[in-house]
């Protein structure tokens, strides 16, 4: 693989994402657990523990941005495993063969994840609004939540190709990023982390989705919080760089 111009680089990043999306619509367990995963999940919490949680207001509204959340967390391991097979079965050979970008094969599985991302939260979206979900936002609200939520699939598609680059096998790569699956849900998504138990409530206030989640429920709700989403883009801006860094670094030592 050789330094290529820009243009070519981002036409080879164009082909991986072409590639690897092609590849996701052919696993039917990718796309359950980055599409489907998370609107189940989003159902059972609504209709059978719905009414178990004191939020105040309306289940649905409370829960549909923890359930986007959910929803980018879900197709994580999707990706990790999809960069470690790269990895462990001879195709980056191949694509040092074909001279092709380093950047490209990276950045091709950053936005195959954003895009699955996308759809994931669309189809979160969709029924949420079907059970009643409503947002009194305004256009210019809701396009900061897009923000929100581009920055987070942004940053946690990096670090999940990291993480997929460091594993030694795809096996291996599937559970790296149990971590980043598990995370929202001992946070604000399924109820107020004042809700918690002690040990848990403070982890839940000072892990990295809740800012994430509350800023988004307070765009969607038409009460942005600036504190929130700064300490949001923070956090995804840190996770960007340290994902960025770390995949470029093993993948140049393992390629």
């Amino acid at each position: 693989m050789s330094t290529l111009s820009v243009s070519d680089s981002l036409f080879d990043a164009s082909v991986m994402l072409r590639r690897n999306f092609t590849h996701i619509t052919r696993s039917p367990v990718t796309i359950f657990n980055a599409a489907l995963m998370p609107v189940v999940m989003m159902l059972i919490f609504v209709y059978v523990f719905g009414d178990a949680f004191d939020v105040g207001d309306n289940y649905i509204d409370y829960a549909v941005p923890g359930m986007l959340m959910l929803a980018i967390s879900y197709g994580l391991s999707g990706t990790a495993v999809s960069v470690s097979s790269d990895m462990t079965t001879g195709v980056i050979n191949r694509f040092k063969v074909m001279d092709v970008s380093r950047g490209a094969v990276l950045t091709g599985h950053v936005a195959a994840s954003m895009v699955t991302n996308m759809v994931a939260v669309a189809s979160v979206l969709a029924v949420g609004f079907a059970l009643g979900f409503r947002s009194p936002a305004t256009a210019v609200q809701w396009l900061g939540a897009l923000g929100v939520l581009l920055a987070t699939a942004f940053a946690a598609a990096w670090l999940t190709v990291a993480l997929g680059i460091a594993a030694k096998t795809p096996e291996a790569a599937g559970m790296s990023v149990v971590p980043l699956i598990m995370l929202p849900f001992v946070s604000s998504a399924i109820v107020p982390a004042e809700k918690m138990g002690p040990g848990v409530r403070q982890f839940a206030e000072y892990q990295p989705f809740t800012p994430i989640i509350e800023s988004l429920r307070g765009f969607l709700a038409g009460d942005p919080s600036a504190g929130y989403t700064a300490a949001a883009l923070a956090w995804c801006a840190g996770f960007a760089i340290v994902g960025y860094l770390w995949s470029r670094a093993t993948f140049t030592k393992r390629a």
